[in-house]
């Protein structure tokens, strides 16, 4: 079978970027210096969220579905650099040129990735072949949108209509999944600052893992495989992640108390 590969990214503003790009000195302290930038962007446009290339990367989680069965995890360990997390990610498509699997990865996540790779300057040959190393790749890539290699469940599901895209969490809630666990992604810079990478990790994984189940849910609407299989499916989540001894995963099984609501087949 083909590699699966679902991720998922937190992000914090990049405050050294910002010190660059604005030439502020040191005689300004983090604080101040995300305070003015924050002031600035809600001046100019109306919120204070940092641009895509201003993103720096703290978490990168990732489910691999491979014949070897299902693996979810953060990428690296926890004091890891940005430019490692982002290496072993690309790594990861140069290695088993999965499957790609996102929620909203066209929109945000690729782009940071795309963006921050650039600016450190890391190599991601597979991820970037237009068809010039595998002809395959000419008709269905990781950078088209409307290629399927990478699967942005969101996009699709709203048929590349921004004003019809929709909350993980909302949608996951509604098709009988958990939803997000512990916090959003509003709450990861001052749980960074705080030092509870630990925690932004795990959110990140359960982000993750409501991706993978509803990219099932997308396969059995689409016909890609039948309830059966899709029933299978699920077991073997549950049945993965009941293996795992991390809060986060016990709070996971814990609310998801029930298997999704199904219609019938006729």
């Amino acid at each position: 079978m083909t590699p699966v590969l679902v991720f998922d990214i937190e992000t914090v503003p990049d405050v050294a970027g910002v010190r660059r790009i604005h030439a502020i000195g040191d005689d300004v302290d983090d604080a101040g210096v995300l305070a003015w930038f924050s002031q600035r962007r809600r001046a100019s446009s109306g919120n204070d969220f940092a641009p895509i290339y201003l993103q720096q990367v703290v978490a990168i989680g990732c489910a691999l579905r491979d014949s070897a069965g299902l693996r979810i995890w953060s990428i690296g360990d926890p004091g890891d650099p940005e430019p490692e997390l982002i290496r072993r990610f690309f790594d990861g498509i140069e290695k088993y040129t999965p499957q790609l699997v996102s929620w909203n990865g066209s929109g945000f996540d690729l782009p940071v990735l795309n963006h921050r790779a650039l600016i450190h300057g890391i190599c991601a040959s597979r991820y970037w072949d237009w068809g010039d190393e595998d002809r395959e790749f000419r008709f269905n890539n990781y950078l088209a949108r409307f290629h399927t290699r990478h699967l942005d469940v969101m996009d699709v599901v709203a048929q590349y209509q921004p004003r019809a895209n929709a909350s993980l969490d909302a949608i996951a809630k509604l098709c009988g999944f958990p939803g997000k666990l512990g916090m959003d992604g509003g709450d990861v810079a001052a749980a960074i600052a705080a030092g509870r990478i630990h925690e932004v990790r795990s959110y990140c994984e359960c982000d993750v893992l409501n991706t993978y189940l509803l990219y099932q849910r997308f396969r059995l609407m689409r016909g890609e495989v039948d309830a059966g299989e899709y029933a299978r499916e699920l077991s073997l989540v549950r049945e993965r992640i009941s293996g795992y001894d991390a809060p986060h995963w016990r709070a996971f099984i814990a609310k998801w108390t029930g298997d999704p609501p199904c219609a019938p087949t006729t």
